[in-house]
């Protein structure tokens, strides 16, 4: 029996290294996988859908390997998330590198004693939180999320890593809206984007 169970758990393995192997071979057009929803959240607003990539495990997977393979090499320690869609891509790159998951949370979310930042983003202003014991001094950290818009949402990330003595190594996002110039308020970090929309379409 328990030689049975081995040997199903080896074939299982071999199945998913083949699976992930043949993705990786593969060159997956992700804008393509993307879908865009005029007029949300209000009018005017040309919404990047990314569910329509997520439910397709072969896009998924390959979203994640092109986000982390610039920071492949870096050691990090921790990874560092926006609520909520950056959740979904930083628990995998966070897995992926061997490194600890942070999320940001907006106010009232987090049980802990915790830390706060306020921003703007294209819609209102808003805030993140997040715990104080969530980065040691001197830490590498790795900030992840699905979009890049006006740089606020990442901004503050920075700030509340940096309150905290972490050392952010980059900045890797699947999505970049380069019309709304939010590299602006990133300078002087490694920002990576996989997408850049270099106009509203």
């Amino acid at each position: 029996m328990k030689l049975h169970q081995n040997r199903q758990a080896q074939d299982a393995e071999i199945f998913k290294q083949t699976r992930q192997y043949d993705i990786m071979k593969k060159e997956i057009d992700l804008r393509a996988k993307i879908r865009t929803v005029p007029d949300f959240p209000k009018k005017g607003v040309m919404f990047k859908d990314i569910t329509t990539l997520l439910q397709d495990h072969e896009a998924f997977h390959y979203a994640v390997q092109e986000m982390l393979k610039h920071f492949r090499d870096k050691r990090i320690d921790k990874v560092v998330s926006a609520e909520s869609r950056g959740f979904i891509f930083g628990s995998a790159i966070a897995y992926e590198l061997g490194a600890g998951f942070i999320p940001l949370r907006k106010p009232g979310k987090l049980p802990w004693r915790k830390i706060r930042e306020e921003f703007d983003t294209e819609y209102s202003r808003d805030a993140f939180e997040m715990h104080e014991d969530a980065v040691r001094s001197g830490e590498n950290v790795l900030i992840v999320d699905d979009l890049l818009a006006t740089g606020g949402t990442m901004q503050a990330a920075t700030r509340l890593i940096e309150k905290l003595g972490g050392k952010i190594i980059g900045i890797t996002m699947l999505i970049e809206l380069g019309f709304l110039k939010g590299r602006e308020k990133l300078k002087g970090y490694d920002v990576f984007t996989v997408i850049n929309y270099d106009r509203e379409e």
